[in-house]
């Protein structure tokens, strides 16, 4: 997208959040790689979302709640294939706060997901099962966007997943990977780059 174009647009960021980065429970190498990056990107765009990941004690998703359960390991859950995560992220933690360097004020909203404990929810637009909204939508469409920019961690789970879902839902749909990390797991990346490009995602 041009500069033109951007400021019509969205900045999703997506789960820049203490966890996530170098330190975290879960933390993406060079996480914190992505926070002056989006910083400059709030600038130029219409409005700015902020994602949370905001998970409370007894969330399906980490392995400490199943018996046995090895982090990183999966499961299937009625929703599909679960990657089993290490706990992190948990309502009101420093881990769940965002990076200290994140602007946040010229946040316009932000989004939690993840808080129902028997589904997870990497997308910004749906839990996991594909079809429970986390209001996003509508949101957006209120505001009368077309366009979302999306950026933040994890490229190949949470930033993926709601590029996907912004361009099935007929947002014009881009992903700045300068402002992305990614986990890769088990070849996730290359997976996650795969599936974006035939939803039509463009990767800038």
């Amino acid at each position: 997208m041009s500069e033109k174009q951007d400021k019509g647009a969205a900045l999703i960021v997506i789960d820049v959040q203490n966890d996530f980065c170098p330190g975290g429970a879960l933390a993406v190498a060079d996480g914190d790689a992505v926070v002056p990056v989006i910083n400059r990107l709030m600038k130029s765009h219409a409005a700015c979302v902020l994602t949370q990941d905001w998970h409370p004690p007894e969330h399906a998703s980490f392995a400490d709640n199943h018996k046995g359960g090895a982090p990183f390991s999966t499961i299937q859950m009625p929703y599909g294939e679960q990657v089993l995560w290490p706990r992190h992220c948990m309502q009101g933690s420093a881990g769940a706060a965002f990076h200290p360097a994140l602007d946040t004020v010229r946040a316009d909203a932000v989004i939690r997901k993840g808080f129902r404990a028997e589904i997870d929810s990497y997308s910004a637009f749906f839990e996991n099962d594909r079809k429970t909204p986390t209001g996003l939508e509508g949101y957006l469409r209120s505001r009368g966007i077309k366009a979302v920019v999306l950026a933040g961690l994890a490229t190949d789970f949470c930033v993926a997943w709601s590029a996907i879902d912004a361009a099935r839902l007929g947002f014009r749909t881009e992903v700045r990977l300068e402002g992305c990390r990614a986990i890769d797991l088990d070849g996730s990346l290359e997976r996650a780059m795969t599936a974006m490009r035939e939803a039509g995602v463009t990767l800038g």
